[in-house]
């Protein structure tokens, strides 16, 4: 995928929301009387200032109003954003095998220009071969997705993984335990064709693997996996994104990214370096054969 991947809707919300909440505290006004302003609540300023939410366009108009923001550039400026930010990402037309709380997942990450993640199931989704993607779908509990539902479920993340190509690709820092490597998820052959793919991708400038040994003596990170997104945008923070089975959380606080970026960093220090990983790779495919 040619060209520099913009900002998609997802973190334009972020970026406006941060801006509007700056904005209202700069002005001393209170998120209930700034909710009272649009004829809405305390919550509903805090989902738009957090990017949740869609804008509306009168919203945005009333709450700079109240802000006291009178330079008409920079309110055409930020009512050009908010109507961008309510854009459907391309994500948008697989719908159907995505649950609504991980659309702002895939908005972010098309949007970052680093994730750092810790895997302790599976291999990152943005790795992973297509077969190893489908039999990752047949697990979904209940085992109720059509076959129509897992190729479609293959092609978002082939979509997804393009990001690894763009011009400048995304940095990705994937921090795997062995055992991940070892579960034959769809089978031993699949396992092998998977293994032998991240061979390959370790070759690449923008990828970096750190496997985690069976041995190994132990490590903080017992909440189990995360991902630590970082932006080309300097209005956008970093996000700690914690997938569970039906939900997600979405963390930006300071004292959140600096707690998970320190678990990660212990974590990559207790491994072997990435050098190390197609070695250990090579090594887990041999026994295989």
């Amino acid at each position: 995928m040619a060209g520099r991947t913009e900002a998609g809707p997802t973190a334009l919300r972020i970026m406006l929301g941060a801006h509007l909440r700056r904005l209202r505290e700069q002005a001393g006004v209170t998120r209930s009387n700034a909710g009272w302003a649009i004829r809405a609540s305390e919550s509903k300023i805090s989902r738009l200032e957090l990017g949740r939410v869609g804008f509306k366009q009168r919203d945005v108009e009333d709450l700079l109003s109240l802000y006291d923001v009178r330079d008409q550039r920079e309110r055409d400026r930020l009512l050009k954003l908010a109507m961008e930010a309510n854009s459907r990402g391309w994500w948008h037309r697989y719908g159907d095998v995505t649950p609504d709380w991980f659309d702002a997942y895939l908005g972010l990450e098309a949007a970052a220009e680093l994730i750092r993640t810790y895997e302790i199931q599976f291999v990152p989704g943005l790795l992973q071969t297509p077969q190893y993607t489908r039999a990752v779908a047949r697990l979904t509990p209940g085992g109720d997705r059509s076959e129509a539902e897992i190729e479609q479920f293959a092609a978002l993340r082939e979509t997804r993984q393009a990001v690894l190509e763009r011009d400048p690709p995304l940095k990705l820092w994937a921090v795997i335990e062995e055992s991940v490597l070892w579960r034959p998820i769809g089978g031993e052959q699949v396992l092998r064709d998977q293994l032998s793919a991240l061979i390959d991708a370790v070759h690449r400038p923008n990828v970096t693997l750190q496997i985690i040994p069976l041995g190994s003596a132990g490590h903080p990170a017992t909440g189990g996996a995360f991902s630590i997104l970082r932006f080309p945008q300097a209005d956008l923070p970093d996000v700690v994104y914690l997938e569970h089975l039906t939900s997600a959380l979405y963390l930006d606080k300071r004292d959140d990214l600096d707690a998970y970026t320190q678990v990660l960093d212990l974590i990559a220090a207790s491994g072997p370096p990435p050098q190390q990983a197609e070695e250990q790779l090579a090594a887990i495919l041999a026994q295989l054969d």
